[in-house]
């Protein structure tokens, strides 16, 4: 991972020149962030370091007034979330540096109070892509052949839906990660965006009375194709469709989405990887599944972007307009 020197989070000085610490500890300490987590705020402090160059301030330590400023003229463009990010970015790398609380200018009270007013002016309104729902399943199941690539796109399609997965969740499932029973197919996820420690779950699929859109069957019958004995779940192909051995990439969950959403006459721009999640809980809202149980599928530790998923998903059945038409 390509960072600025200054980016503690990845090399820190403080750690490296630290004698007392073994080389082993301080490879541990370099990870004390999940992988994207270190990524993106990487990226972030990137940005920041470079603003800092161009208008001659010093990123490192950073004096308050200069996040003002620079929040300030990042919010002319970006998104409130997005401004927000970099706000915890800088703040990290701060504390990475050996900054404490009182002496991090990121948490400055005129930082907050900068970042509360672009909060206001610009709203946290996030625009997702379009749900796949329990009935977006039938139209996708009509698209897919007997030929082995359509077998694994509908595996990783269906079962990214039933388990409610994250993309980067759903290619990392390897085959000693299930377990098939007469019920279904458990599956153990020993990394997720919400287990940053790694204590792992156990997730479970059963199987769908309407085979069409059974994840369970779906999955059976790509491992059955493909030959799998072990490794990862979902692989790629060569040009000649040849299955690789090794693990799919993210970025191909949502390029599979997105084209079986064309062929059955979506619009495909809409679709992403993370439809398939976000459609498992609004059809759960929509069949009256209460908010623990969608939290214990889709793996969330807040209920807050639960109940959003839920009050989509009730849009129209809590709509009082209905209650009004059927009151005649």
């Amino acid at each position: 991972m390509n960072a600025k020197s200054d980016f503690m989070l990845i090399k820190n000085i403080q750690t490296d020149a630290n004698s007392r610490l073994t080389e082993k500890a301080k490879r541990r300490l370099r990870k004390s962030k999940a992988d994207n987590t270190l990524r993106a705020y990487a990226s972030d402090w990137s940005d920041f370091s470079d603003w800092c160059a161009y208008q001659g301030e010093t990123a490192l330590p950073a004096a308050p007034e200069t996040i003002v400023n620079y929040i300030n003229d990042l919010a002319d463009n970006a998104k409130a979330n997005t401004v927000a990010r970099r706000v915890t970015a800088i703040s990290e790398n701060h504390i990475a540096a050996g900054f404490p609380s009182e002496r991090n200018p990121a948490k400055d009270g005129m930082v907050r109070a900068a970042m509360a007013s672009i909060r206001r002016e610009k709203g946290t309104f996030q625009r997702g892509k379009t749900p796949i729902l329990m009935e977006t399943l039938y139209l996708l199941a009509d698209c897919f052949g007997d030929d082995i690539v359509s077998k694994r796109d509908k595996a990783l399609i269906f079962l990214g839906f039933a388990g409610a997965f994250r993309r980067s969740e759903l290619v990392r499932v390897k085959l000693e990660d299930l377990s098939f029973s007469h019920e279904g197919m458990t599956i153990f996820i020993a990394h997720s965006k919400g287990d940053q420690l790694g204590h792992g779950t156990t997730i479970a699929i059963p199987y769908a009375p309407d085979e069409e859109i059974c994840a369970v069957r779906a999955v059976e019958s790509w491992i059955h194709a493909a030959s799998l004995k072990a490794g990862p779940l979902f692989r790629p192909f060569t040009k000649t469709h040849t299955l690789r051995n090794s693990q799919l990439n993210d970025k191909s969950v949502a390029l599979v989405v997105k084209k079986y959403a064309k062929l059955a006459g979506l619009n495909e721009e809409s679709f992403a990887g993370h439809s398939l999640r976000r459609g498992f809980a609004t059809s759960a809202a929509q069949h009256d599944v209460d908010a623990l149980s969608i939290m214990r599928q889709t793996r969330h530790k807040s209920e807050k972007m639960v109940h959003r998923y839920i009050e989509q998903g009730n849009i129209f059945k809590e709509n009082p307009l209905n209650k009004m038409y059927h009151s005649s």
